[in-house]
């Protein structure tokens, strides 16, 4: 009779053992099957966040390209203002010579 309800006992314990083990391999399976969505996530996040981060970039090099156009259309109404005033001054002198 000992025998007999330490061997129930002993099943019992095997049984209650595998049915842990079937649900904790379970667990892990369920848990890695979220930490690679996650990981998708994440990858999409961040090729979403480097498309942007290329777009601003090519705007404010847009940007430096037209000051820089801006700038050297400026430089270039200067130098003719420049010549436009020396060329005035010149002509005031010869009238003054002249006269």
């Amino acid at each position: 009779m000992k025998k007999v309800i330490l061997s129930s006992i002993l099943m019992l314990a095997l049984s209650v053992s595998f049915v842990s083990c079937r649900e904790a391999a379970d667990k892990a399976k369920s848990a890695t099957e979220e930490a690679g969505d996650a990981m998708e996530e994440a990858g999409e996040d961040l090729e979403e966040v480097g498309e942007d981060a290329m777009d601003k970039a090519k705007e404010v090099g847009e940007d430096i390209k037209e000051a820089g156009e801006n700038a050297a259309d400026k430089a270039k109404e200067a130098g003719e203002d420049v010549k436009n005033a020396a060329q005035d001054g010149i002509d005031k002198v010869k009238d003054a010579v002249d006269n």
